[in-house]
């Protein structure tokens, strides 16, 4: 099975095919019907054209008794049927696909954002868009191709046994070429699935190449690097472009070996049947044809197998992590911080200090565990962060990063990631506060301003203060900012500080904060000085301001 060294999303698949199995049963079901019908009116067709021929040539009064109405009438019935269960299948068969990747990308997606911080931010952005969105339409395929083994079986049985009818030395050579195009394609599917793994990978590092070089396209014209960056992108999609060659060569040879055992069996099951009739000669060679091609389609969807395997091995260490963590029962109201034995108490304000690299922005990433935290590095209330989970402990947080980040979409949707439940009036009043109201008040759609990739339509200071918004909105006893106010001007800084200590009056929230601005930490009564190689880890002084 394709899937088999794949625990986790094997039994995702395995329950999503449960979820759709009366769509996935109608797809089989009407997949069979579908090659019967087709084999049966190729076959149909065959002897009835060559009987018509047959009666017309051995005179009037045979062709007036030859009886056309009832294999007409046949004739139509069955590609009536053949169409309509076709549509079935497809819809059936997509219907099923589709509705299971909208429950498995969400599922990888969790388990991504579940992952320990090593995993997770070593994961590019193309990488990532590519394990969710192509390696997953991979995995589509596997509800796509249930039905097959029901068309290749009906196939078969329907076309061994219409042969039958010019006796069994047809319907055992069709079957004998039934066995030999299996082994065929079997014999191939290793070839086609190395070269659909290494299609695979060349396809996520062509992604993954795109989606580096364009987040730094302002850097690279600035340095003159476009045509570097063009050349590594070059010859990425060259890599990717012989691999396809040379699958496109696969297939042609695949092609090409099953074209010649179509056309050795037809002319071998048309010698032995002709010893019955012409007419059934006919049957039985439109017999092996239409047998064969649906077979041949079946076993053509072997060559995805390879990609499918890779497309699984990629996503099962997603799956690992996805399972939902647990949350604290009690509360954090009013939680106090512990800093290597130093109490911090709930509504302090205290500031980071040091120079750059001393390991501020460290130490924040391991309060909120985006970084692992080491085992007695910090205590909430009592209870050593190591020993909470990544849900527990960013409970008691809200934090605006150094590096401000936006989602592209609207002034509405990037506050709404901090309390979906917020209404307009708490957003515009976080607004206030990091002001930014007026800037969002005369934009023609306020709060459903459009912000642009990464908040391009903001300048760098209306990122960083929408960043504070957000933080502010999010409703945590303690608020981290890192170096909030870095790009604004004095008066503008100015602005944002004295409104922020009005909120913190207001709120009684705790403050830590990092910057190497003097300003923002005036806002604090007490002062952690990090310095040295070891701050990292543990600050070093801490001190009144």
């Amino acid at each position: 099975m394709i899937l088999a060294k794949t625990k986790n999303l094997r039994a995702l698949v395995d329950g999503e095919r449960r979820r759709q199995g009366r769509a996935l049963a109608l797809a089989s079901l009407s997949a069979a019907v579908l090659s019967v019908a087709s084999v049966a009116l190729l076959s149909l067709s065959g002897w009835f054209i060559a009987a018509a021929a047959l009666a017309g040539a051995a005179g009037l009064a045979s062709a007036q008794m030859f009886n056309y109405l009832i294999p007409a009438a046949a004739v139509r019935f069955l590609a009536i049927l053949r169409t309509g269960f076709r549509y079935a299948e497809r819809v059936a068969s997509h219907e099923a696909a589709l509705k299971a990747l909208a429950r498995i990308r969400p599922a990888l997606f969790a388990g991504l954002a579940a992952a320990p911080p090593k995993e997770a931010l070593a994961l590019s952005g193309g990488e990532a868009s590519a394990r969710l969105v192509q390696d997953v339409d991979a995995i589509e395929t596997l509800f796509a191709r249930l039905s097959n083994p029901w068309a290749a079986g009906a196939a078969v049985a329907s076309g061994v046994a219409l042969t039958g009818l010019a006796g069994w030395a047809p319907a055992l050579a069709l079957a004998a070429f039934c066995v030999i195009a299996t082994f065929n394609a079997r014999h191939l599917a290793p070839s086609h699935a190395r070269l659909g793994r290494d299609q695979q990978r060349a396809a996520g590092a062509l992604k993954d190449a795109v989606a580096a070089f364009a987040a730094a396209a302002p850097e690279l014209r600035c340095y003159g690097l476009e045509t570097w960056a063009a050349d590594e992108i070059d010859a990425r999609g060259r890599a990717f472009g012989a691999l396809k060659l040379q699958s496109a060569r696969a297939q042609g040879w695949s092609s090409l070996a099953q074209s010649a055992i179509l056309g050795l069996a037809i002319a071998t099951v048309v010698a032995l049947a002709a010893r019955a009739s012409t007419s059934l000669a006919a049957l039985a060679g439109l017999a092996t044809v239409g047998t064969l091609e649906i077979l041949a389609g079946v076993l053509k969807a072997m060559e995805q197998n390879g990609a499918v395997a890779e497309a699984a091995d990629r996503l099962e260490p997603l799956l690992v992590h996805g399972a939902a963590q647990g949350v604290l029962a009690g509360s954090w109201a009013e939680p106090a911080i512990a800093f290597d034995g130093q109490l911090f108490a709930p509504g302090e304000r205290i500031a980071i200090a040091g120079p750059s690299g001393a390991g501020k922005t460290t130490l924040f990433e391991r309060l909120l565990v985006l970084r692992a935290p080491p085992a007695g590095f910090v205590q909430i209330d009592g209870v050593d962060l190591a020993a909470l989970s990544a849900a527990e402990a960013r409970r008691c947080f809200a934090y605006a990063p150094q590096d401000a980040a936006l989602l592209a979409g609207t002034v509405r949707e990037n506050l709404a990631l901090a309390d979906p439940q917020a209404d307009d009036d708490a957003l515009w009043a976080v607004l206030h506060d990091a002001a930014l109201d007026i800037r969002v008040q005369q934009a023609p759609e306020g709060l459903d301003s459009w912000v642009g990739e990464n908040g391009a339509r903001l300048s760098g200071g209306e990122r960083r203060r929408l960043c504070l918004a957000r933080a502010l909105l999010r409703p945590a006893p303690w608020l981290i900012l890192d170096e909030p106010t870095e790009g604004l001007d004095e008066a503008t800084e100015t602005l944002v500080l004295n409104r922020l200590q009005q909120r913190l009056d207001r709120t009684g929230q705790g403050l830590l904060i990092a910057s190497h601005r003097a300003a923002p930490l005036r806002l604090c009564s007490r002062l952690v000085q990090f310095g040295g190689s070891d701050a990292a880890q543990t600050p070093a002084r801490s001190a009144r301001v």
